[in-house]
């Protein structure tokens, strides 16, 4: 397991609020290819966890992505600038999704795997 592959075990495992967008399921144990997207999610008063009656909203306050290509993990985007943060669409469509960790171990996220939101994510990156 490379150095990367740990951090993103981390991301995964951190407790900080975060959507996950990626081009087919997550499986870090496999040696899939696939680009993750991680959203940090800065929750507003009033957002109770899952926007409770659409009250309050969700401001994403860190992106992240990595390419994985035969196993082998690597970050390829981070920003923490609004300016480039409000470029990316948030996916309100987002559910509870499976994922498993690099050794077996599974997880639940928050995200959704969509490969044409993947690459119009890809065309943001400068």
């Amino acid at each position: 397991m490379s150095d990367n592959s740990k951090s993103l075990d981390r991301i995964f495992l951190e407790g900080a609020r975060k959507i996950v967008v990626c081009k087919g399921d997550i499986d870090l144990s496999k040696n899939n290819d696939n680009t993750i997207f991680i959203l940090y999610v800065e929750e507003s008063l009033g957002s109770a966890g899952g926007r409770i009656g659409g009250a309050g909203f969700r401001r994403i306050s860190r992106i992240v992505c990595y390419n994985t290509i035969s196993g082998i993990e690597k970050m390829i985007f981070e920003t923490q600038d609004d300016d480039v943060i409000s470029n990316f669409e948030i996916p309100l469509s987002a559910v509870a999704m499976d994922i498993e960790l690099s050794n077996g171990i599974p997880k639940v996220v928050q995200g959704i795997v969509d490969e044409d939101l993947v690459n119009s994510y890809l065309k943001l990156i400068p």
